[in-house]
C-alpha cells in the first residue's frame, strides 16, 4: 500500500516501532457494560506518537504490522489521513488487527481492555525484515518497552536500537503495561537490555520504578542517566514533569485542564517531545510544549484524532490553560 508521505524527500524526521490497533471509546463516561455507542480511532502508543509528530509538521512513519482484515485496512487509511508514512506497515496472515476498549471515569481512572490474543500482529516484526537504512537515517527513532515483551518483536526492537548505535536522539518509551508481561522482573530485564542503546528515556512514575527500582523522581532520573541515557524524563501526572540531563534539571508544572480521557495524553506528550528535541529547543521549552500538547488531548475523548497542531499548543502556552 502506498503512503501519502513522499519518501523520496529524504529521511523521516520521526520513525517509531511497535504497537498498533483500533481503539473503541464509549461516547459516555462509566462502565462499558452500560455503554450503547462507541467511536473508533487509530490506536497503539508508538503509532499515536507518530501521528502526534506529524500533526506538528514532522515527517513521521511507523514500523508495525496488522491483520489482513478490514481493521488493518482502516489502520492504513487512518495513517495516510494523518500524514504518517505507512510503507513499513505490513499484514500478517492468520492474525487479527488488535482492538482495545476503554472506560472513562474522569479525572483519573481510565481502565483499558486489550484484545490481542492469541498474538498481536505487531509482535510479528522480524529483525531481518527491518529497513535498517530508514531506521539509521531517521532524525529521531522511537521504540517502546511494550515491543520487548515477545519474540520476534523483541529482537527486532533491539536490532533497530543497536543499528542506531546511540545516534541522538534515540528514544526508549518505558511504556510498561503489566498485562503484556509474565512478570514485572521480566519487564525490568528487557528494559535493562534495551536502555543502553537509547539516548532519551521517558516514562511515568510507575514505569521508571519498573525500570530502575526507584520511585522518587529525582533518584529515578539519576538512575536512568547512570544507565547511559543523555536525557531522562519522568512524567508526574498532576504534579507535572521532570527532565534531567547530566548538566540540567527542569521541573514543569501541569496546565490546568478538565480531563475527559487521559489515555492519549502521554502519546501527545511524546510527539511534542520529538518536535521540541528536533527543533533544538531548550529543555524547559520542550517540556512546556509537550505538557501543553498532552493537556489538550486529555481534555478530549479521542487520542489520535485529538493530536494538536502547533497553533493549538501555542494557544495553550499563551493562555496558561486548556
Amino acid at each position: 500500500m502506498s503512503s501519502n508521505v513522499n519518501v523520496s524527500d529524504g529521511p523521516l524526521d520521526v520513525l517509531t516501532i511497535g504497537r498498533v490497533g483500533v481503539d473503541f471509546y464509549p461516547t459516555t463516561h462509566g462502565s462499558i457494560v452500560n455503554a450503547q455507542h462507541f467511536r473508533k480511532y487509530l490506536g497503539g502508543s508508538p503509532t499515536n506518537v507518530a501521528v502526534a509528530a506529524a500533526r506538528l509538521g514532522e515527517r513521521s512513519g511507523v514500523i508495525t504490522r496488522t491483520g489482513r482484515d478490514a481493521l488493518g485496512d482502516f489502520v492504513h487509511v487512518a495513517l495516510r489521513g494523518y500524514g504518517v508514512d505507512d510503507q513499513f506497515v505490513t499484514p500478517v496472515d492468520g492474525l487479527l488487527t488488535p482492538v482495545t476498549f476503554c472506560e472513562t471515569h474522569p479525572p483519573d481512572s481510565f481502565p483499558i481492555y486489550f484484545y490481542r490474543e492469541p498474538k498481536a500482529p505487531d509482535q510479528e516484526i522480524f529483525p531481518d525484515e527491518l529497513d535498517i537504512d530508514a531506521i539509521v537515517s531517521a532524525r529521531l527513532f522511537w521504540a517502546t518497552v511494550s515491543g520487548l515483551n515477545a519474540e520476534p518483536s523483541r529482537s527486532a526492537t533491539l536490532t533497530a536500537l543497536a543499528a542506531r548505535a546511540r545516534r541522538h536522539p534515540t528514544v526508549l518509551d518505558l511504556d510498561y503495561r503489566p498485562v503484556f508481561w509474565s512478570s514485572r522482573n521480566a519487564a525490568t530485564d528487557a528494559i535493562r537490555e534495551a536502555i543502553p542503546w537509547a539516548t532519551i528515556a521517558v516514562g511515568n512514575l510507575d514505569e521508571v520504578e519498573v525500570a530502575v527500582g526507584k520511585r522518587d523522581p529525582d533518584l529515578a532520573a539519576e538512575a536512568l542517566l547512570e544507565l547511559g541515557v543523555e536525557l531522562a524524563i519522568v512524567k508526574l501526572g498532576p504534579a507535572g514533569v521532570l527532565g534531567m540531563s547530566r548538566s540540567e534539571r527542569v521541573a514543569v508544572t501541569p496546565f490546568p485542564v478538565n480531563v475527559v480521557n487521559g489515555l492519549g495524553a502521554g502519546d501527545a506528550f511524546g510527539g511534542a517531545l520529538c518536535h521540541g528535541v528536533l527543533s533544538d529547543w531548550t529543555l524547559i521549552e520542550t517540556l512546556r510544549f509537550a505538557s501543553a500538547a498532552g493537556a489538550i488531548v486529555a481534555s478530549q475523548l479521542a487520542c489520535s484524532d485529538a493530536m494538536p497542531s502547533i497553533a493549538q499548543v501555542e494557544n495553550v502556552l499563551m493562555r496558561g490553560r486548556v
